[in-house]
């Protein structure tokens, strides 16, 4: 796929990427596709996932690619000048591992005082599992963010994407660059922060503690795997296996689309019965209203299901497979970014 290009709003921002693997070269290609300069610094043996071109093109197109020996004295000189023209410096090391280089912010610092560090780490630069090893399974376990990706009977998901890398770690890491950026840019400082994915994940279970709160009070305990608010406990927002053994995602949370999505099942004696209404979770009525709505999905194909609620506006769509979701008119051929700039009205 051809890669989009957005007005280059980040023009001028220089960037120095150390960092390896996923996070921080995703954090930095979303840098480039805003127009951000990244210089992309590898190790000699090249990063990690260049054996992967696919996956290494993907995260790493629109930079210039330098090597550096990380353990040679006078390259490690060369890579400090590099930094006096830069206004970020993104790394990925253990804590510890960038002052031992004498790449610390405070030395750096003195001959760029406007310099913007960022250092993605597992788990923080202190604290009792600064220095562990870990993967984006290792953060979403530790978030408590894998347990919310059971399923309804207990089986923990293995996610094939990476929340703990991307979300947790490079978006994260774009907000502390450009909120720094904009700092120094008032101020005249940079300075250093530190990223932890752990921590960003766990920043992302705003919802389930908050609905967790919400069941626990009608029902007496913190809710299980299938039993929240948003992962199973709602008749109008649920998964539901067709006859072939597809499944269609129902998504009519407020009242007004699952009215809508009763009207398409051709059961508007449904509409009232929804959590809006007072039709509690896990209310027998509930209960008895999700059976039936999962056997009424489970009489026809996914097919027959697309093409009913095609024109209908309530938050119903097909589940689709990768290869599908590439053929789809959303984004086949699509060059587009996630962001886009709006055609102007006339």
């Amino acid at each position: 796929m051809t890669q989009a290009v957005l007005p280059a709003m980040l023009s001028g921002l220089r960037v120095l990427d150390l960092s390896r693997n996923l996070p921080g070269p995703f954090a930095t290609r979303m840098l480039t596709d805003l127009g951000a300069t990244i210089i992309k610094v590898e190790p000699p043996e090249g990063d990690p996932t260049r054996p992967l071109q696919a996956l290494f093109d993907a995260l790493n197109h629109g930079k210039e690619c330098r090597r550096i020996d990380f353990k040679n004295a006078g390259e490690l000189q060369r890579l400090r000048d590099w930094t006096q023209d830069v206004d970020v410096v993104i790394d990925s090391f253990r804590p510890g591992v960038m002052q031992a280089m004498g790449l610390d912010h405070a030395r750096l610092a003195e001959r760029n005082p406007k310099l913007v560090m960022v250092s993605i780490t597992g788990y923080g630069q202190q604290g009792p599992w600064a220095s562990k090893a870990g993967h984006d399974l290792n953060f979403m376990a530790m978030s408590g963010v894998l347990d919310q990706m059971r399923s309804p009977s207990g089986e923990l998901a293995l996610s094939n994407v990476q929340w703990g890398d991307m979300a947790g770690g490079s978006s994260m890491a774009c907000m502390a660059v450009l909120a720094a950026v904009f700092e120094a840019q008032r101020t005249g400082r940079g300075r250093a922060l530190d990223v932890s994915m752990v921590h960003g994940l766990y920043a992302h279970l705003l919802m389930p503690l908050a609905t967790g709160q919400f069941m626990q009070t009608f029902t007496g305990r913190w809710p299980g795997a299938g039993e929240d608010l948003l992962n199973g406990a709602l008749p109008c927002y649920n998964l539901y296996a067709t006859a072939d053994g597809r499944t269609l995602a129902v998504g009519a949370l407020e009242h007004k689309f699952w009215r809508e999505a009763c009207a398409v099942l051709g059961r508007e004696d449904w509409a009232q019965l929804h959590w809006q209404r007072g039709v509690l979770p896990h209310s027998p009525e509930s209960n008895h209203l999700k059976d039936e709505v999962a056997r009424l999905i489970a009489s026809r194909p996914l097919a027959v299901w697309v093409e009913r609620f095609d024109a209908a506006d309530c938050c119903v769509t097909p589940v689709l497979t990768l290869a599908e979701a590439q053929r789809h008119p959303l984004f086949e051929g699509d060059t587009r970014l996630p962001w886009q700039e709006q055609a102007q009205r006339g």
